[in-house]
Protein backbone atom coordinates (compact mmCIF):
# COMPACT_ATOMS: atom_id res chain seq x y z
CA UNK A 1 0.00 0.00 0.00
CA UNK A 2 1.05 3.36 -0.43
CA UNK A 3 3.21 5.56 2.04
CA UNK A 4 1.22 8.52 1.65
CA UNK A 5 -1.82 6.70 2.22
CA UNK A 6 -0.79 6.20 5.52
CA UNK A 7 0.75 9.70 6.12
CA UNK A 8 -2.74 11.14 5.36
CA UNK A 9 -4.37 9.30 7.96
CA UNK A 10 -1.80 10.50 10.28
CA UNK A 11 -2.99 13.97 9.22
CA UNK A 12 -6.36 13.86 9.82
CA UNK A 13 -5.34 12.12 13.84
CA UNK A 14 -3.10 15.13 14.46
CA UNK A 15 -5.39 17.60 13.24
CA UNK A 16 -8.40 16.29 15.10
CA UNK A 17 -6.72 16.42 18.11
CA UNK A 18 -5.55 20.31 17.22
CA UNK A 19 -9.68 20.91 16.72
CA UNK A 20 -10.12 18.73 19.87
CA UNK A 21 -7.94 21.51 22.04
CA UNK A 22 -8.68 24.27 20.08
CA UNK A 23 -12.93 22.99 20.64
CA UNK A 24 -11.85 22.98 24.37
CA UNK A 25 -10.24 26.45 24.59
CA UNK A 26 -13.23 27.50 23.33
CA UNK A 27 -15.77 26.53 25.15
CA UNK A 28 -13.86 27.40 28.06
CA UNK A 29 -13.43 31.04 27.24
CA UNK A 30 -15.31 32.17 30.41
CA UNK A 31 -13.94 29.81 32.87
CA UNK A 32 -11.99 31.53 36.13
CA UNK A 33 -8.60 30.65 36.39
CA UNK A 34 -9.09 28.28 32.97
CA UNK A 35 -5.65 27.71 31.34
CA UNK A 36 -5.79 26.89 27.48
CA UNK A 37 -3.80 24.50 25.56
CA UNK A 38 -1.90 24.42 22.47
CA UNK A 39 -1.03 21.15 20.01
CA UNK A 40 2.59 20.75 19.07
CA UNK A 41 3.11 18.50 16.39
CA UNK A 42 6.34 16.86 14.84
CA UNK A 43 6.76 14.21 11.98
CA UNK A 44 7.07 10.51 12.65
CA UNK A 45 10.18 8.45 11.57
CA UNK A 46 11.32 8.61 8.39
CA UNK A 47 11.81 5.63 6.34
CA UNK A 48 15.93 5.26 4.46
CA UNK A 49 15.48 4.35 1.35
CA UNK A 50 19.05 5.05 0.22
CA UNK A 51 22.02 5.04 3.32
CA UNK A 52 24.64 8.32 3.36
CA UNK A 53 27.47 7.83 1.40
CA UNK A 54 31.18 8.63 2.38
CA UNK A 55 33.45 10.54 0.03
CA UNK A 56 36.54 8.95 -1.50
CA UNK A 57 38.59 8.58 -4.19
CA UNK A 58 37.15 9.92 -7.46
CA UNK A 59 33.59 8.72 -6.19
CA UNK A 60 32.04 12.08 -3.79
CA UNK A 61 30.24 11.90 -0.92
CA UNK A 62 26.22 10.76 -1.13
CA UNK A 63 23.16 12.11 1.23
CA UNK A 64 20.98 10.17 2.62
CA UNK A 65 17.39 10.05 1.02
CA UNK A 66 14.31 9.29 3.39
CA UNK A 67 10.63 9.21 2.98
CA UNK A 68 8.70 11.04 5.93
CA UNK A 69 5.86 8.66 7.20
CA UNK A 70 3.43 11.01 8.65
CA UNK A 71 2.47 13.47 11.48
CA UNK A 72 2.13 13.22 15.10
CA UNK A 73 1.20 14.93 18.12
CA UNK A 74 4.70 16.06 19.88
CA UNK A 75 2.77 17.27 22.59
CA UNK A 76 -0.08 19.29 24.25
CA UNK A 77 1.12 22.22 26.33
CA UNK A 78 -0.44 24.43 28.62
CA UNK A 79 -0.40 27.92 28.47
CA UNK A 80 0.00 29.93 31.77
CA UNK A 81 -0.27 33.38 30.94
CA UNK A 82 -2.03 35.83 33.22
CA UNK A 83 -5.48 35.95 32.67
CA UNK A 84 -7.48 39.17 32.81
CA UNK A 85 -9.01 40.38 36.21
CA UNK A 86 -13.09 40.30 36.64
CA UNK A 87 -14.18 42.52 39.66
CA UNK A 88 -16.75 41.25 41.49
CA UNK A 89 -16.51 42.21 45.18
CA UNK A 90 -16.58 39.43 47.01
CA UNK A 91 -14.46 39.10 49.79
CA UNK A 92 -14.03 35.25 49.00
CA UNK A 93 -12.67 35.90 45.44
CA UNK A 94 -9.25 35.92 45.15
CA UNK A 95 -7.08 36.47 42.23
CA UNK A 96 -3.26 35.51 41.87
CA UNK A 97 -1.14 38.57 40.18
CA UNK A 98 1.96 36.72 39.08
CA UNK A 99 3.40 33.28 39.68
CA UNK A 100 1.48 30.68 42.31
CA UNK A 101 -1.52 28.29 42.53
CA UNK A 102 -3.65 28.16 45.46
CA UNK A 103 -3.79 24.43 47.52
CA UNK A 104 -6.70 22.79 47.90
CA UNK A 105 -7.77 19.50 49.31
CA UNK A 106 -10.39 16.91 47.65
CA UNK A 107 -11.02 13.42 48.58
CA UNK A 108 -8.26 13.13 50.54
CA UNK A 109 -5.76 14.68 47.57
CA UNK A 110 -3.89 17.65 47.27
CA UNK A 111 -4.46 19.71 43.99
CA UNK A 112 -3.59 23.42 42.55
CA UNK A 113 -6.06 25.94 40.95
CA UNK A 114 -5.48 29.36 39.98
CA UNK A 115 -9.51 29.91 40.13
CA UNK A 116 -9.61 31.78 43.08
CA UNK A 117 -13.78 32.03 44.37
CA UNK A 118 -13.75 31.05 47.38
CA UNK A 119 -16.16 30.95 50.36
CA UNK A 120 -17.03 29.27 53.79
CA UNK A 121 -19.19 26.57 54.31
CA UNK A 122 -21.83 25.74 57.74
CA UNK A 123 -18.67 24.28 59.72
CA UNK A 124 -16.47 27.31 59.21
CA UNK A 125 -14.07 26.08 56.60
CA UNK A 126 -12.80 27.84 53.44
CA UNK A 127 -13.76 26.01 50.49
CA UNK A 128 -13.50 26.50 46.62
CA UNK A 129 -16.57 26.18 44.04
CA UNK A 130 -16.55 22.89 44.36
CA UNK A 131 -16.33 21.74 47.70
CA UNK A 132 -12.83 21.65 47.97
CA UNK A 133 -10.93 22.86 50.99
CA UNK A 134 -8.70 25.56 50.96
CA UNK A 135 -4.91 25.23 52.59
CA UNK A 136 -3.19 27.92 54.73
CA UNK A 137 -2.81 28.43 58.02
CA UNK A 138 -5.53 29.03 60.81
CA UNK A 139 -4.48 31.98 63.53
CA UNK A 140 -3.99 31.09 66.96
CA UNK A 141 -4.69 33.97 69.35
CA UNK A 142 -4.59 36.30 66.59
CA UNK A 143 -1.14 34.83 65.39
CA UNK A 144 -0.60 33.09 62.24
CA UNK A 145 2.98 30.86 62.00
CA UNK A 146 3.48 30.41 58.23
CA UNK A 147 6.61 27.67 59.49
CA UNK A 148 4.09 25.12 60.28
CA UNK A 149 2.33 22.56 57.45
CA UNK A 150 -0.89 23.65 55.84
CA UNK A 151 -4.48 22.28 56.91
CA UNK A 152 -7.48 23.38 56.54
CA UNK A 153 -8.46 26.93 56.80
CA UNK A 154 -11.25 27.59 59.17
CA UNK A 155 -13.26 29.91 61.42
CA UNK A 156 -15.74 28.69 63.45
CA UNK A 157 -19.17 29.66 63.31
CA UNK A 158 -20.27 32.42 66.07
CA UNK A 159 -16.75 33.11 67.13
CA UNK A 160 -15.83 36.10 68.94
CA UNK A 161 -13.54 38.73 70.32
CA UNK A 162 -12.99 38.57 74.20
CA UNK A 163 -13.56 41.48 76.16
CA UNK A 164 -10.71 43.17 76.82
CA UNK A 165 -10.40 45.55 80.37
CA UNK A 166 -9.60 49.57 80.00
CA UNK A 167 -5.90 50.13 81.31
CA UNK A 168 -4.84 53.48 79.86
CA UNK A 169 -6.33 55.99 78.26
CA UNK A 170 -4.83 59.42 76.16
CA UNK A 171 -6.19 62.52 76.71
CA UNK A 172 -5.26 65.46 74.32
CA UNK A 173 -6.53 69.12 73.54
CA UNK A 174 -6.18 72.25 74.89
CA UNK A 175 -7.26 74.47 78.36
CA UNK A 176 -7.61 77.52 77.67
CA UNK A 177 -5.33 79.64 79.86
CA UNK A 178 -7.91 82.88 79.34
CA UNK A 179 -10.45 80.91 81.64
CA UNK A 180 -11.19 82.41 85.28
CA UNK A 181 -10.08 80.96 88.50
CA UNK A 182 -13.21 78.34 89.39
CA UNK A 183 -13.69 77.26 86.07
CA UNK A 184 -14.66 73.96 84.98
CA UNK A 185 -14.59 71.28 82.60
CA UNK A 186 -15.78 68.14 82.60
CA UNK A 187 -15.30 64.98 79.93
CA UNK A 188 -16.30 61.76 80.12
CA UNK A 189 -15.27 58.14 78.51
CA UNK A 190 -16.76 54.74 78.40
CA UNK A 191 -14.62 52.29 79.44
CA UNK A 192 -15.05 48.32 80.15
CA UNK A 193 -14.00 45.82 82.92
CA UNK A 194 -12.73 41.88 82.85
CA UNK A 195 -16.27 40.88 81.70
CA UNK A 196 -16.85 43.71 79.05
CA UNK A 197 -19.12 45.36 81.27
CA UNK A 198 -19.10 49.51 80.05
CA UNK A 199 -18.44 52.07 83.06
CA UNK A 200 -17.80 55.56 82.97
CA UNK A 201 -14.82 57.44 83.44
CA UNK A 202 -14.95 60.82 83.95
CA UNK A 203 -12.52 63.75 85.01
CA UNK A 204 -12.87 67.08 86.00
CA UNK A 205 -10.84 70.20 84.92
CA UNK A 206 -10.72 72.83 87.71
CA UNK A 207 -8.76 76.22 86.94
CA UNK A 208 -6.49 77.46 89.86
CA UNK A 209 -4.30 80.79 90.03
CA UNK A 210 -1.39 77.94 89.05
CA UNK A 211 -2.79 76.09 86.06
CA UNK A 212 -5.70 73.35 86.47
CA UNK A 213 -6.21 70.68 88.63
CA UNK A 214 -7.49 67.43 87.41
CA UNK A 215 -9.66 64.73 89.29
CA UNK A 216 -11.27 61.45 88.89
CA UNK A 217 -14.30 61.25 91.44
CA UNK A 218 -14.83 57.50 91.41
CA UNK A 219 -10.60 56.64 92.61
CA UNK A 220 -9.68 59.87 93.83
CA UNK A 221 -6.95 60.43 91.89
CA UNK A 222 -5.61 63.72 91.22
CA UNK A 223 -3.07 65.89 89.76
CA UNK A 224 -1.95 69.25 89.22
CA UNK A 225 -0.89 70.78 85.41
CA UNK A 226 1.04 74.20 85.43
CA UNK A 227 2.00 75.63 82.06
CA UNK A 228 4.50 78.20 80.43
CA UNK A 229 4.07 79.05 76.80
CA UNK A 230 1.40 76.92 76.53
CA UNK A 231 3.27 73.62 77.33
CA UNK A 232 3.12 71.87 80.74
CA UNK A 233 6.55 71.96 82.82
CA UNK A 234 5.98 68.63 84.33
CA UNK A 235 3.79 66.28 82.35
CA UNK A 236 1.01 64.29 83.87
CA UNK A 237 -0.43 60.74 84.31
CA UNK A 238 -2.77 59.72 86.86
CA UNK A 239 -3.45 56.60 88.27
CA UNK A 240 -7.38 56.05 88.60
CA UNK A 241 -8.06 52.95 89.71
CA UNK A 242 -6.36 50.35 87.20
CA UNK A 243 -6.55 52.59 84.42
CA UNK A 244 -3.13 54.98 83.57
CA UNK A 245 -4.95 58.17 82.23
CA UNK A 246 -2.22 60.32 79.73
CA UNK A 247 -2.28 63.95 79.55
CA UNK A 248 1.02 64.65 78.58
CA UNK A 249 -0.49 66.18 75.01
CA UNK A 250 -2.61 68.17 76.96
CA UNK A 251 -1.49 72.40 76.01
CA UNK A 252 -2.64 75.56 78.18
CA UNK A 253 -2.62 78.17 75.19
CA UNK A 254 -5.04 81.10 75.29
CA UNK A 255 -8.84 81.05 74.24
CA UNK A 256 -9.45 77.34 73.16
CA UNK A 257 -10.94 74.76 74.59
CA UNK A 258 -10.87 71.67 73.09
CA UNK A 259 -9.54 69.11 75.82
CA UNK A 260 -10.94 65.75 75.09
CA UNK A 261 -10.38 62.18 76.33
CA UNK A 262 -9.77 60.82 72.90
CA UNK A 263 -8.60 56.67 73.46
CA UNK A 264 -8.79 53.91 75.45
CA UNK A 265 -7.79 50.64 74.79
CA UNK A 266 -10.33 48.35 75.89
CA UNK A 267 -13.21 46.54 74.42
CA UNK A 268 -16.73 44.64 75.04
CA UNK A 269 -17.23 41.28 73.67
CA UNK A 270 -17.70 41.19 69.79
CA UNK A 271 -18.86 38.44 67.11
CA UNK A 272 -17.43 38.21 63.92
CA UNK A 273 -19.55 40.67 61.36
CA UNK A 274 -17.27 40.77 58.37
CA UNK A 275 -13.54 39.83 57.18
CA UNK A 276 -11.13 40.62 54.55
CA UNK A 277 -8.48 39.26 52.82
CA UNK A 278 -4.95 41.53 52.28
CA UNK A 279 -2.80 41.29 49.34
CA UNK A 280 -0.50 38.98 51.18
CA UNK A 281 -3.20 36.24 51.94
CA UNK A 282 -4.02 37.48 55.84
CA UNK A 283 -7.60 36.82 56.75
CA UNK A 284 -8.67 39.73 58.74
CA UNK A 285 -11.96 39.78 60.79
CA UNK A 286 -13.67 42.90 61.87
CA UNK A 287 -15.63 42.00 64.77
CA UNK A 288 -19.38 43.37 66.43
CA UNK A 289 -16.96 45.32 68.95
CA UNK A 290 -14.97 47.39 66.62
CA UNK A 291 -11.73 45.11 66.72
CA UNK A 292 -10.11 43.62 63.44
CA UNK A 293 -7.97 40.49 64.20
CA UNK A 294 -6.09 37.82 62.31
CA UNK A 295 -7.76 34.84 61.93
CA UNK A 296 -5.97 33.00 59.18
CA UNK A 297 -3.88 33.36 55.91
CA UNK A 298 -4.07 31.56 52.37
CA UNK A 299 -1.12 29.63 51.26
CA UNK A 300 0.11 29.40 47.69
CA UNK A 301 2.60 27.27 46.23
CA UNK A 302 4.61 27.35 43.15
CA UNK A 303 6.55 24.39 41.12
CA UNK A 304 9.82 24.50 39.04
CA UNK A 305 7.89 23.32 36.28
CA UNK A 306 4.58 24.68 36.04
CA UNK A 307 3.55 23.11 32.04
CA UNK A 308 4.91 19.81 33.97
CA UNK A 309 1.44 20.09 36.06
CA UNK A 310 -1.54 17.13 34.99
CA UNK A 311 -4.88 18.89 34.54
CA UNK A 312 -7.50 17.31 36.96
CA UNK A 313 -10.78 18.80 35.82
CA UNK A 314 -12.65 21.88 37.52
CA UNK A 315 -9.68 24.07 36.70
CA UNK A 316 -7.40 21.80 38.98
CA UNK A 317 -4.31 20.32 38.80
CA UNK A 318 -2.04 17.76 40.26
CA UNK A 319 1.81 17.51 40.98
CA UNK A 320 3.89 15.17 38.38
CA UNK A 321 7.11 13.90 38.33
CA UNK A 322 8.39 16.65 36.02
CA UNK A 323 6.95 19.31 38.13
CA UNK A 324 8.83 19.54 40.51
CA UNK A 325 7.41 19.26 44.19
CA UNK A 326 5.01 22.05 45.35
CA UNK A 327 7.25 24.88 47.25
CA UNK A 328 4.83 25.92 49.65
CA UNK A 329 4.94 30.20 50.85
CA UNK A 330 3.19 33.22 51.37
CA UNK A 331 1.73 35.63 49.02
CA UNK A 332 3.66 38.92 48.20
CA UNK A 333 6.79 37.45 49.09
CA UNK A 334 10.08 36.90 46.78
CA UNK A 335 9.12 34.16 44.06
CA UNK A 336 4.88 34.07 45.21
CA UNK A 337 2.89 36.51 43.67
CA UNK A 338 0.25 38.71 45.36
CA UNK A 339 -3.36 38.45 45.96
CA UNK A 340 -6.13 40.65 44.70
CA UNK A 341 -9.49 40.47 46.65
CA UNK A 342 -12.94 40.98 45.10
CA UNK A 343 -11.80 40.20 41.92
CA UNK A 344 -11.10 36.58 40.10
CA UNK A 345 -8.54 35.73 37.31
CA UNK A 346 -10.68 34.88 33.97
CA UNK A 347 -9.42 32.60 31.24
CA UNK A 348 -6.60 33.65 29.06
CA UNK A 349 -8.06 31.86 26.02
CA UNK A 350 -7.63 34.40 22.87
CA UNK A 351 -10.82 34.09 20.96
CA UNK A 352 -9.21 35.38 18.04
CA UNK A 353 -5.68 33.37 18.00
CA UNK A 354 -8.19 30.30 18.88
CA UNK A 355 -10.64 30.67 15.70
CA UNK A 356 -7.74 30.99 13.07
CA UNK A 357 -6.33 27.59 15.25
CA UNK A 358 -9.34 26.58 14.15
CA UNK A 359 -8.94 27.57 10.48
CA UNK A 360 -5.61 26.41 10.43
CA UNK A 361 -6.54 23.23 11.91
CA UNK A 362 -9.53 22.32 9.43
CA UNK A 363 -7.64 23.70 6.73
CA UNK A 364 -5.09 21.11 8.02
CA UNK A 365 -7.40 18.49 8.07
CA UNK A 366 -9.08 19.21 4.75
CA UNK A 367 -5.31 19.01 3.23
CA UNK A 368 -4.73 15.24 4.55
CA UNK A 369 -8.00 14.03 3.43
CA UNK A 370 -7.11 15.30 -0.20
CA UNK A 371 -3.97 12.97 -0.19
CA UNK A 372 -6.07 10.17 1.29
CA UNK A 373 -8.32 10.82 -1.86
CA UNK A 374 -5.01 11.20 -4.14
CA UNK A 375 -3.89 7.81 -3.01
CA UNK A 376 -6.96 6.31 -3.64
CA UNK A 377 -6.89 7.54 -7.00
CA UNK A 378 -3.73 6.44 -7.67
CA UNK A 379 -4.26 2.65 -6.51
CA UNK A 380 -7.60 2.78 -8.66
CA UNK A 381 -5.41 3.34 -11.33
CA UNK A 382 -2.90 0.45 -10.58
CA UNK A 383 -6.67 -1.70 -10.55
CA UNK A 384 -7.49 -0.49 -13.84
CA UNK A 385 -4.43 -1.56 -15.56
CA UNK A 386 -6.01 -5.13 -15.58
CA UNK A 387 -9.04 -5.60 -17.11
Amino acid sequence: MLRSLFSGISGLRSHQTMLDATGNNIANVNTAGFKGSSVLFEDSLSQVVAEAGMPAGEVGGRNPAQVGLGVQVGGIRTTFAQGAAQTTGRSGDLMIQGDGFFAVRSAGETLYTRAGGFSFDGAGRMVSADGSLVQGWTAQNGVVNPGLATGDISIPRGLMSPARPTTATTVTGNLPSTAAVGDRVVRDIQVFDAQGAATTLSLTFSRTAAGWDVTEPVSGASGTMAFADGRQTTPLTLAAGGVTVDLTAVTGFAGVSTVAITAQNGAAAGTLKSYTITSDGTVVGTFGNGRTETLAKVALVTFANAEGLEKAGGTAFRATVNSGAAQVGEASRAGFGSLLSGALEMSNVDLSQEFTNLIVAQRGFQASARIITTSDEVLQELTNLKR
